[in-house]
């Protein structure tokens, strides 16, 4: 078998959320953050598995909604950059200026990612004519590519999407998969022939985020990002935000709608049935291992992690009882983790000659959802006893093993969808104040908490109020106000319910 380490005392309590996360994420053996760059983990076993059982959710979504998956150079060449840097720049500019990007000269500025990539000017102990760099994300490899492969209206909608890795120069604190340098990344890109058909893909984006947080047991704020706060390149973008234990919020999803934007700089045009020539329209939805980094911060506990059932690694672990003294307990135990692994569940067997104690405490520690003992009592009963992980033990009939331990999973997803969703709820707070001045002094808020406000002011009413208040706003959010509110600044009436939160 695999034998998990040895549990290690010590837990801090999980109100300490910034000592209890490293500690669970070291001591669960998920990654070893020992590697001499910083950012950059190595990924083990039991953190793989369980980001490869969410790439699969990720990919049955994307299989369900008709998008093929590719696979990207992960080399872009500088001048690329320079085509994505001159788009960027203009439509900065051009948010700034408050006119169409169209209206514009392109300056020399830099913007997008060329102050985070990592370059490559060497090959072996030659110098590259053009320099190269690793990917921050794939807008511009693959849009080169998109260009050659579109010709007609036939050949649209192009859905594509690919799971890699990315690479992005982070200067702030790093943390195991909230904040590192390489990045295990899910994009997915689209083109379409019209705003429309890029409007549909965006709603297709949102409920791909709502069945994948589902499956995750994790309730999510989604908003409209302010424009500030944008995708470089993106007509608008709208995020998910997990509320973490702490109080911060922690973007798990994003998807930006482009319109036409990268078309133009990319050339990326298509004939329609009448032979005229026009722009795609493109989206984007992006996800990372920042998803496990929300499960194990939102579901675990004093003990350990608590995996949702759905990217476990192990489903439930099998425990022998007495062994030596009857051999059909061992047999009975084989047939049954057998059983439960052809009805599609996985099934460890933990057969170590050490205290059951011991075991139940190892595998609280790595989070597995349901912990069985079978000993020579419940052989003769036909019974087996099942622990849960979000708390509680059953006696279970043998022969009905398959759909009571299915039954006992679900009620574990459900537990923790319950619990997470009373996690954000009391995370989630009214602002104190029904408004602002401008000449206010920094506000005292609470700590570890989320505010919600009305606010429907320009990026000026924005800057007041996350300079009084400390934190940053997360945009309007999908679900408005049932009725009007006055702006928490402007004092003017409206619906749109926004959030300010210290995010990761």
């Amino acid at each position: 078998m695999n034998e998990p380490n040895k549990a290690k005392r010590g837990i801090p309590q999980k109100s300490e959320f910034n000592k209890w996360y490293p500690t669970i994420v070291e001591i669960a053996d998920l990654v070893d953050k020992r590697y001499p760059i910083k950012g950059m983990d190595v990924w083990k076993p039991y953190g793989l598995s369980a980001m490869s059982n969410i790439d699969s959710i990720a990919r049955s979504e994307m299989s369900r909604t008709g998008h093929s998956e590719y696979r990207f150079p992960l080399l872009v060449p500088e001048d690329l950059l320079e085509k994505e840097n001159r788009l960027v720049t203009r439509l900065k500019a051009a948010r700034e200026a408050g006119v169409d990007p169209s209206e514009l000269r392109i300056e020399e500025e830099d913007s997008g990612f060329k102050k985070e990539v990592y370059w490559v000017k060497h090959g072996g102990e030659n110098k590259l004519e053009i320099p190269m760099f690793l990917r921050p994300t794939s807008e511009t490899p693959m849009y080169t590519m998109f260009s050659l492969w579109v010709r007609s209206h036939a050949d649209l909608p192009l859905k594509t999407f690919q799971i890699v890795n990315t690479f992005r120069y982070e200067t702030k604190q790093t943390r195991s998969f909230i904040r590192v340098r390489e990045i295990h990344f899910f994009e997915a890109h689209t083109a379409h022939a019209d705003q429309e058909g890029a409007d549909s893909q965006i709603e297709e984006d949102a409920e791909m985020v709502r069945r994948i947080m589902h499956e995750l047991c994790l309730p999510s704020i989604v908003s409209k990002r302010p424009v500030w706060d944008t995708f470089p390149g993106a007509w608008y973008t709208k995020a998910a935000d997990v509320v973490m234990p702490n109080g911060r919020t922690l973007q798990v999803a994003t998807y930006h709608h482009y319109k036409d934007q990268w078309a133009e700089a990319f050339d990326l045009t298509y004939e329609d049935a009448q032979g005229e020539t026009k722009f795609c329209h493109q989206t984007t939805f992006g996800m990372s291992e920042r998803l496990l980094g929300a499960v194990v911060g939102m579901h675990g506990d004093d003990m350990g992690l608590i995996f949702p059932p759905s990217i476990a690694p192990i489903q439930v672990v099998l425990f022998p009882i007495a062994a030596h003294s009857n051999v059909e307990v061992t047999h009975e135990v084989t047939r049954l983790a057998e059983e439960l692994s052809s009805s599609g569940l996985r099934v460890e067997i933990d057969d170590r000659d050490v205290r059951p104690g011991v075991k139940h405490y190892d595998w609280e520690i790595k989070g597995v959802p349901i912990r069985i003992e079978l000993g020579p009592r419940d052989l003769k009963d036909k019974k087996f006893v099942a622990s849960i992980r979000t708390g509680g033990k059953h006696n279970l009939a043998i022969n009905e093993a398959i759909s009571s331990v299915k039954d006992l999973l679900n009620s574990v997803s459900d537990e923790l969808r319950s619990r997470s969703s009373s996690i954000e709820s009391n995370l989630i707070k009214p602002f104190p104040l029904d408004s602002i001045s401008n000449n206010i002094s920094k506000i005292q808020l609470d700590e570890g908490h989320v505010y919600e406000i009305a606010f429907d002011g320009n990026d000026s009413d924005a800057e007041v109020l996350e300079k009084s208040t400390g934190l940053t706003l997360l945009g309007e959010c999908d679900t408005p106000f049932d009725e009007d509110r006055e702006c928490i600044v402007t004092g003017k009436l409206t619906t749109k319910r926004q959030h300010i939160a210290r995010m990761y």
